[in-house]
């Protein structure tokens, strides 16, 4: 397939048997890569866990620094969680099931439901056809133009940077999860009863020992830190100067994994705590590669060094964007809808 390379500036190739060829290594798990990450992950949060009960009766801006940290290693947490859910974790299925159960009930996701959506998302990102599960809500400049004040309210406050990544972290994980989503199954709608009784266990035996008000402000503090993080992540990795968006028609997956998702090269630590989730392109083309192996397998070839990468200060760029317009084909703020009025004025003149 001749395609535009994947940072978008110059004609290239993508030869699928090639890139099939080379990521075919990296897919395999490896238990004692696994099993380190879960140790130097769980061990750490447990710690901190010990550490805010010890020092609970101190005021809450000693304990606050340290449900922060744990915050951080939540976002960790959850690319395991990830991982399971695309079954690239562990060889064993049994053992991605319970893991990524067990890691769901640390990030308020219930696992199954949350597998089902996230295979959508896989399937159908960057197709302008198929969005609306699994994904952020993006709208064309013309399907904007054309909603009504309502929609174009609930929109605009979706998008806005305080309601996306404080407010809806939040309900996401605490409101929404705890719900079954239109469209699953009956392995997917149980994930998430059984996912709340769990859940509600937790809480209660975290209250006994704890204090309920205690609990609830660190594990709220903890899981806003997290989701944030999380949001933000998302955010970026498929919000970004140069993103790819088709029509189903025209619609690739390499090149909506090359190029649709971000290569988003953080500080080490960062990296670190993200679970090199960083190496989303990697990871679009192809989730059977597990985040312990996504870095080796960026550096394997040529092909996935040419996505341009997407740094710190400049993925903050992103937060501009709200619209994707299908004549430029790119993502565009609202002051682009003035330039089009103030056109069309102008024209009328």
């Amino acid at each position: 397939m001749t395609e535009q390379s994947p940072s978008g500036e110059h004609p290239g190739t993508y030869d699928t048997a090639a890139w099939k060829e080379i990521v075919l290594q990296y897919q395999k798990p490896s238990v004692p890569r696994a099993v380190w990450q879960l140790a130097n992950t769980l061990g750490p949060l447990a710690i901190l866990w010990y550490l805010m009960h010890r020092f609970q009766s101190q005021p809450w801006w000693v304990i606050l620094p340290m449900a922060v940290l744990a915050g951080a290693f939540l976002v960790r947490i959850f690319i395991v969680f990830h991982d399971c859910g695309h079954g690239s974790y562990f060889k064993s299925r049994t053992a991605n099931d319970v893991v990524g159960f067990l890691t769901g009930l640390l990030t308020f996701t219930p696992y199954y439901q949350w597998r089902w959506s996230h295979a959508i998302h896989h399937a159908s990102s960057g197709d302008l056809d198929k969005r609306g599960v699994g994904d952020l809500w993006t709208m064309t400049v013309q399907e904007y133009l054309e909603a009504s004040p309502g929609r174009r309210f609930s929109y605009r406050l979706s998008r806005n940077p305080v309601f996306l990544f404080v407010v809806a972290p939040l309900f996401v994980f605490l409101v929404k999860q705890r719900f079954p989503e239109k469209g699953a199954n009956k392995r997917e709608r149980y994930s998430v009863y059984w996912m709340n009784l769990a859940l509600l266990a937790m809480a209660t035996v975290l209250s006994l020992v704890f204090g309920w008000k205690e609990y609830l402000f660190i594990q709220l503090s903890a899981l806003a830190v997290a989701g944030s993080a999380g949001f933000w992540l998302f955010y970026v990795q498929h919000q970004f100067d140069g993103v790819y968006w088709e029509r189903g028609d025209e619609w690739d997956y390499t090149a909506a994994a090359l190029r649709g998702s971000s290569f988003y090269k953080l500080p080490w630590i960062l990296q670190w705590f993200s679970g090199n989730i960083g190496y989303h392109h990697i990871h679009h083309l192809n989730s059977r590669i597990p985040n312990y192996n996504l870095e080796r397998c960026h550096e394997a070839h040529r092909i996935f060094q040419e996505v341009k990468p997407l740094t710190l200060i400049g993925s903050l760029k992103s937060l501009t964007f709200r619209l994707w317009d299908e004549e430029r084909r790119k993502l565009v703020g609202y002051r682009h809808l003035r330039d089009l009025d103030s056109g069309r004025r102008t024209a009328g003149q």
